[in-house]
């Protein structure tokens, strides 16, 4: 199971990845029967501060696990779907690529003579995404309700931030397993 591998912190629900197993063995048949009907409610996320090296601080919304593990199914089922539609050159938070690849691309270029590179960091990306948009482009490839709504409900499900509910007007908190693939998705279009 991906998300127990993966750890992590607890979401508002104060639910650990070692609480996970004993909820679903008591709670697996009232969640699938949530999930078929389309009537599963994702929690706020809990804004969480992480010191940054240069000295700023990174505030990522931490999904309870059981939202992790279900973020963490949505991102299967959308990763193949999408992945044939990205660029070559695209390669932060893919499957099978990463700062290796994306070194060796760089070399391949410069050894076909290319001398110049463009650095861009895009600034609050992930605080900025267009919810709108993001149904927009993802009902380019998906016809099926019941994978866009679960998304939908992901980005629009809030922040609990020193114990204050904010509405989520835009953006897509990062934390969860399917914020990298979502801001993939966004900037691809």
């Amino acid at each position: 199971m991906r998300v127990k591998r993966n750890k992590g912190a607890a979401g508002i629900d104060d639910m650990t990845v070692n609480d996970l197993l004993p909820y679903l063995r008591e709670n697996k048949m009232e969640l699938i029967a949530s999930l078929r009907e389309v009537k599963y409610k994702l929690a706020p996320v809990k804004r969480v501060e992480i010191p940054k090296p240069n000295g700023g601080v990174r505030r990522p919304g931490i999904p309870t696990v059981v939202d992790r593990m279900v973020q963490q199914a949505v991102a299967q089922i959308l990763t193949p779907i999408f992945e044939h539609v990205f660029s070559d050159n695209s390669f932060g938070f893919r499957p099978h690529r990463g700062a290796h690849d994306a070194i060796a691309k760089v070399v391949d270029l410069y050894n076909q003579g290319y001398r110049r590179v463009v650095d861009l960091d895009l600034k609050a990306y992930f605080d900025n995404v267009n919810h709108d948009l993001m149904i927009k482009y993802l009902q380019q490839y998906i016809d099926d309700p019941w994978t866009l709504r679960p998304i939908r409900k992901f980005l629009t499900s809030g922040v609990l931030d020193h114990g204050l509910f904010a509405k989520s007007e835009k953006g897509t908190p990062q934390g969860g397993p399917l914020s990298p693939l979502l801001a993939n998705i966004y900037l691809n279009e």
